[in-house]
């Protein structure tokens, strides 16, 4: 397959190394306004690397195009591409507004192309692996959950993570990784609560609750600014047991099952092995295979608008502080 890449940060270079060693896979060209860029991501790819992505796509021709662009800029860009009957695997989240990610959707099904978002964490093998023990009955039937995701506040080039109208903040960029993940497990969101720190240069903090259909809940922490490690915590609660994880631990995954007797009790852990290639590799694959097959992704692009949709209520919610109910979206 031909691939191109627009895009050449932080995730355009990811993409780039892993589609660079990906069998039957030939990065032809990635493009990027800044030179330097689009050259080290050439470098990583054996690509020819370009300044003007149209001019790039002209030359080599590409089967498939990986949009690792701003988010503002997704909408516009799936567009164009889809127009040109290109397939496009376009990072997280969407789009801005539910509106534009269902127009990218309705545009790619328009013209017969496939259409992926890049919602990794479903392709983190402890996160995977936890979801694969709820999904099992290991801990009974899963009613409660606490995700945390922290980091350093993200720059990009202009500093364009600040800026509310292009990034869309803590919530829609970061959050919305668990917000996807809390809505694989637990299904459809009837309603949600969240309060956000007022925004600043160098911090923005938010806390999330959602009430499932199911009845479930989902406590959500998210956190720009973090002072330490990337770090990624989670906490499912059973009628029969828990599982754990945090990310500054060794142990990947703990799963402690209740059994008959408080003396009884046996703790499984079970650790996520050392891999040959990483989470957005796999999840790169698996969009190929999908082109190449016609078979459905693990996350639809439905699956892509309900978590938009779920954080921009969260977003509403924290400016009037009270609750707001979901509309439904199913997947």
């Amino acid at each position: 397959m031909n691939i191109a890449i627009i895009g050449c940060g932080t995730m355009g270079m990811t993409h780039a190394h892993n589609l660079g060693k990906m069998p039957g896979v030939k990065v032809s060209g990635v493009a990027d306004l800044i030179q330097k860029r689009a050259d080290q991501a050439a470098e990583a790819c054996g690509a020819v690397p370009y300044k003007d992505w149209e001019q790039m796509l002209e030359q080599v021709k590409p089967d498939t195009v990986a949009v690792c662009l701003p988010t503002y800029l997704h909408k516009s860009f799936v567009l164009k591409l889809a127009e040109r009957g290109l397939h496009i695997i376009c990072e997280k989240p969407a789009a801005l507004t539910l509106e534009d990610a269902k127009a990218m959707e309705a545009a790619c099904s328009k013209h017969g192309v496939r259409l992926f978002i890049g919602h990794v964490v479903r392709f983190f093998p402890n996160y995977r692996n936890a979801f694969d023990q709820v999904r099992s009955g290991k801990i009974g039937e899963a009613k409660m959950a606490h995700f945390k995701r922290h980091g350093s506040y993200p720059l990009g080039v202009s500093f364009w993570y600040r800026d509310r109208s292009k990034s869309g903040g803590v919530i829609m960029d970061l959050m919305i990784h668990d917000i996807d993940f809390a809505c694989w497990l637990f299904g459809d969101v009837e309603s949600v609560y969240a309060s956000v720190t007022k925004p600043s240069l160098s911090m923005e903090y938010a806390q999330v609750t959602l009430k499932f259909s199911s009845g479930a809940i989902a406590n959500l922490t998210g956190f720009w600014g973090y002072a330490g490690p990337f770090t990624t915590q989670f906490e499912i609660s059973g009628k029969e047991g828990i599982i754990r994880f945090d990310s500054n631990q060794v142990q990947s995954l703990d799963l402690k099952v209740a059994t008959g007797g408080d003396d009884q009790k046996v703790a499984v852990q079970v650790p996520s092995s050392p891999t040959l290639h990483d989470p957005y590799y796999d999840e790169v694959k698996h969009f190929i295979e999908c082109i190449r097959e016609g078979s459905e992704p693990i996350v639809s692009v439905a699956d892509a608008c309900r978590a938009v949709e779920i954080a921009l209520a969260c977003e509403h919610s924290a400016q009037t502080g009270q609750p707001v109910r979901m509309g439904g979206i199913t997947s």
